[in-house]
């Protein structure tokens, strides 16, 4: 855990954060044309990848050691493939077993099956394909097991556990081999099914932390905001659950009063939001490098292999990529799960910050190890679930005023957070959702088939 910082700290403007989803090869799919609109917007065109700003363009060129048109071709790429591998997604079912970017300009999607029959179908849709013998289901629920087992034991040398997507496997990381044998064995799992890396690295809190702005929690802490967000016609800010609890007073980076914490988690989940006063405004900006913005326009999940970059008030803005989702952490003060791991470095300070991939907001910043002199692993609260548990919408760029948001429907509304996979109805027709993100006004089911398929 990164330990809190006193109340001092450059100053910073106070903007909202968000991320950016990537996912993606070239191959377009095919779209069902609108004859009185013309042909439907490309999934670059839908999420924005095909306009991206500079600060994110410079950070995925330093950061990732790419060209500048091979960071807006990434970008592109994982746009692209985010859709293509929702709809395979939707076509395997069952057997699904994952899907992973790879390449300098993630050119490649690899989709995993547990039936080689479905390999030609696969590659029909551009993506290659790798025939592996345990499905994404089978993998969380042995994941499930060893959260189960956390409950009951400890995890003090087991601090992490996920799904790795590209290995088929679930894997633990500890302190010995001695330590992950006896949590595996408590979960019930057999130990020759789960990968162990040992390691000495032990994830703390990136407390104290400025995501894009700083902020500080009842004149003792500092954090970083995330992503503004609204609920009905209250403006306000996410950040991390640890930052403050619930009733916490803010003040902003010039210390004039700000809000109050509605609503903290912590542990479970890394998940805060903050109700601000007058004159504090909630906008779609997340602060770049050298004090340029980036506006998100939604929050489309990465997949792995994603280009993420993060903003900080202690180290500012770096990129770097996605590793897995649903990770396990077992933090001193107590364990999170369905956190994101990154190879994004992190200090004490950035705690709360926003994660973005593209202009797609990905999450705010939980914790990590290492540092941005040597680089280090975080780990970020995905922001869909956050919006979802506290009824909350993110402010975007060139959104429509969203209806209220509250659970889930047949018929898609704006402002609710759809899971890939689930079905809706919109003007009478079937919908199914290719990629995990919270509807936006503009994005009708009709008009985003990078979002959705009709079925």
């Amino acid at each position: 855990m990164v330990h809190r910082h006193a109340v001092t700290g450059r100053r910073v403007a106070l903007t909202a954060l968000g991320a950016l989803v990537a996912t993606g090869i070239p191959a377009a799919v095919a779209a069902e044309p609108t004859p009185a609109a013309g042909p439907l917007p490309t999934a670059a065109q839908t999420l924005g990848a095909d306009r991206p700003s500079a600060p994110v363009l410079r950070a995925m060129e330093r950061d990732l050691g790419l060209t500048p048109a091979q960071a807006s071709r990434r970008l592109v790429n994982e746009a692209e493939a985010g859709t293509r591998a929702g709809r395979l997604r939707n076509a395997l079912g069952d057997r699904f077993a994952g899907a992973w970017l790879r390449g300098t300009t993630s050119q490649e999607l690899v989709v995993a099956t547990t039936d080689a029959a479905d390999v030609p179908a696969i590659k029909a849709q551009g993506a290659k394909a790798s025939v592996v013998k345990k499905t994404l289901r089978d993998l969380r629920a042995a994941k499930e097991k060893l959260d189960a087992a956390a409950a009951r034991v400890s995890t003090r040398e087991t601090p992490l556990w996920y799904v790795d997507i590209p290995g088929n496997r679930v894997v633990v990381e500890a302190g010995s081999k001695a330590a992950a044998a006896a949590f595996v064995k408590a979960a019930g799992l057999d130990g020759k099914s789960v990968g162990v890396k040992v390691t000495a690295n032990r994830p703390r809190l990136m407390e104290d932390l400025t995501g894009g702005d700083a902020y500080y929690i009842d004149g003792t802490a500092r954090c970083s905001i995330g992503f503004s967000v609204t609920k009905g016609e209250q403006e306000g800010f996410a950040s991390a659950g640890h930052c403050g609890k619930q009733g916490a007073k803010t003040t902003g980076h010039n210390k004039a009063d700000q809000g109050t914490f509605q609503a903290s988690t912590f542990p479970g989940k890394d998940m805060s939001w903050v109700a601000v006063t007058d004159p504090w405004k909630a906008t779609p900006n997340v602060k770049g490098e050298g004090g340029q913005t980036v506006q998100v326009t939604g929050s489309v999940q990465a997949l792995v292999g994603a280009a993420v970059c993060r903003s900080g008030s202690t180290t500012g803005w770096h990129c770097g990529t996605v590793e897995q989702h649903d990770t396990s952490v077992s933090y001193a003060e107590g364990k999170v799960d369905g956190l994101t791991q990154t190879t994004v470095c992190a200090e004490p300070g950035d705690s709360g910050g926003p994660y973005v991939s593209g202009v797609q907001a990905q999450g705010v910043t939980s914790g990590g190890t290492g540092d941005c002199k040597t680089g280090g692993t975080t780990f970020y609260q995905p922001v869909n679930p956050l919006l979802s548990e506290f009824g909350l919408t993110l402010k975007t760029a060139e959104a429509e005023s969203p209806e209220p948001q509250g659970n889930a429907a047949p018929t898609w509304a704006a402002g609710r957070v759809y899971e890939a996979g689930v079905t809706v109805t919109h003007a009478g027709v079937r919908y199914q959702c290719l990629q995990t993100h919270q509807a936006q006004g503009p994005w009708v089911p009709a008009h985003t088939p990078a979002l959705w398929q009709r079925v």
